[in-house]
């Protein structure tokens, strides 16, 4: 299934691009892509201070493609991996894409019947190998044991309001520019060791 017949692509809907309603705090805002499920919390979203960019049925290499074509913030969250799969390759892919100074959030995608699925386990693993850059908002864990969706994937309003809370953490993300440059600053010396030494009497 690497991609849809030209009838099943134009019942997937349109880009639908909604530009935040208030900014949480200066620059860019975060820019969220993503499929059908985060249609569903695309108001709840914008109005939390997010750039969303939505479209029912995208698969990861269109999400490779947009953020590649385009101006971005410090902060991208990617919601994929519904209508097909998420790989190690192309999360190194998004992060060649954004460069070491900004954020990439993995939002883990659901699967009917609640499944475990490699995209889930792809991301998880990418969070842990490239910590300062790579932060997993892990919808799945998050939303587990909840009435949040109608069919397993698709948002209740109530999992829309879950659903934008969870990718919210988003806000309070380091750089890792920021991360790196606090790292490398020198340990400051003790205050007995910078005076100057007492002269003692002859």
């Amino acid at each position: 299934m690497a991609g849809f017949a030209p009838a099943a692509q134009a019942a997937c809907g349109g880009v639908q691009h909604f530009s935040p309603s208030k900014l949480r705090r200066p620059g860019q805002p975060p820019l969220a892509v993503g499929d059908s499920v985060m249609l569903g919390a695309a108001q709840q979203l914008r109005r939390r201070g997010f750039e969303v960019d939505v479209r029912g049925c995208r698969q990861m290499s269109e999400g490779l493609r947009l953020i590649a074509s385009r101006p971005l913030p410090d902060v991208v969250l990617i919601g994929l991996g519904t209508n097909w799969t998420v790989t190690t390759a192309q999360i190194r892919a998004a992060l060649r894409i954004l460069g070491p100074n900004r954020v990439l959030g993995l939002i883990t995608p659901p699967e009917v019947g609640g499944v475990a699925s490699s995209d889930q386990r792809a991301m998880r693993a990418a969070g842990k190998r490239w910590r300062l850059r790579v932060k997993v908002l892990d919808w799945v864990a998050y939303s587990a044991g909840h009435a949040w969706t109608w069919d397993g994937m698709h948002l209740r309003p109530e999992g829309a309001t879950a659903y934008a809370k969870l990718l919210s953490r988003a806000f309070k993300w380091p750089l890792p520019a920021l991360e790196m440059s606090i790292a490398k600053q020198p340990a400051r010396e003790p205050v007995d060791a910078i005076r100057p030494p007492v002269a003692r009497p002859a």
